[in-house]
């Protein structure tokens, strides 16, 4: 059998170890080639993160799913009140499915009832305008004759359709915390997930007892 000399380092070689080597670096080197292709198509190709929209173009309005649209027909808040729920002002409709954990009095609960009915009819209308004005905005866009003059006056009808959807929401948030106690209001934001429960944990250097009972705990 033939051989091949080599430093010393790596001792004598047969030829089927050096040809066994010369695959194995024809197989690095496409490896090299290869991957990096691969990776790039999948990135950019229309199986990969580029479709982030597959499946919109067969919306009814190109800018609403089918469940904001439900939300949105039902007086739902469609998350347009979040600086005041996150900033300790409940929303009434909360309120009302947290009325037995916030031991909310009949009173309280027949004056956050008004706040939300009242609430959910002025809701209902104004989002209806604004399903009306994307579904504007969409049909326009599907046509052929549209100038810059008339989308600027589609965007103008459908951004004040739903700041008064967002008025009508946020400002039913300032109704609500004069009708609750603060301690009802820190419970709303436990109950919620914004705060962590008091009861919980007592903090260092702090009596547990006069803690949870200044905490109103059981």
């Amino acid at each position: 059998m033939k051989s091949v000399r080599c430093y010393p380092l790596f001792g004598m070689l047969t030829w089927k170890d050096v040809e066994m080597a010369l695959q194995l670096m024809k197989s690095l080197v496409l490896m090299i080639i290869v991957l990096p292709l691969a990776a790039f198509a999948q990135d950019h190709g229309h199986g990969g993160n580029n479709a982030p929209y597959a499946g919109f173009e067969a919306r009814e309005i190109k800018s609403l799913s089918e469940q904001d649209i439900e939300e949105l027909r039902r007086g739902g808040g469609w998350g347009l009140a979040l600086p005041a729920e996150l900033n300790g002002r409940p929303g009434p409709a909360h309120l009302l499915e947290l009325e037995e954990e916030l031991d909310l009095s009949a009173s309280q609960v027949e004056a956050i009832s008004a706040i939300y009915e009242q609430m959910r009819t002025a809701a209902v209308a104004a989002g209806e305008r604004f399903i009306a004005a994307e579904a504007a905005l969409s049909d326009a866009f599907a046509g052929s004759d549209f100038s810059e003059e008339k989308l600027r006056n589609l965007l103008a009808e459908a951004a004040e359709a739903r700041a008064e959807l967002r008025f009508i929401h946020l400002s039913r948030h300032l109704s609500t915390p004069e009708l609750l106690s603060d301690a009802q209001i820190q419970r709303y934001n436990v109950l919620r997930g914004y705060a962590d429960d008091p009861c919980e944990t007592v903090p260092d250097g702090h009596d547990p007892e006069m803690w949870r009972r200044h905490n109103g705990c059981e």
